[in-house]
């Protein structure tokens, strides 16, 4: 059962959509889990398209029983390594434009 506010807090939920792109579950897992009764979920729909919001503490504890605790660090691992990868490359791209904002600067103070 869900803690109190489980539901409300940011993070704490995911559709099955994005357990796809973060765990690398179908849908087909994520109901399997929901008729088994080891994942709670609550029905959304956006623009039409349905979806089933699922918690995600619930969702990593179903994955660890059924496929392991290994996959489960090993795919959330690749998952903080791509965020942490577009996080340096963003930094990057930000550094690049401070350092030619700087360059213009200096040139107009040098005139």
């Amino acid at each position: 059962m869900a803690e109190y506010g489980e539901w409300n807090r940011k993070g704490a939920t995911l559709s099955d959509k994005t357990a796809k792109a973060e765990y690398g579950v179908n849908r087909d897992f994520v109901i399997k889990g929901i008729q088994t009764g080891k994942l709670e979920y609550r029905q959304g729909s956006v623009w039409g398209n349905p979806y089933l919001k699922v918690l995600r503490s619930q969702l990593e504890k179903y994955i660890a029983d059924e496929l392991g605790p290994e996959y489960l660090a090993k795919v959330k691992n690749k998952s903080e390594l791509r965020k942490i990868e577009k996080e340096i490359s963003d930094i990057k791209k930000r550094f690049d434009e401070l350092l030619i904002r700087k360059i213009e600067l200096e040139k107009s103070l040098n005139k």
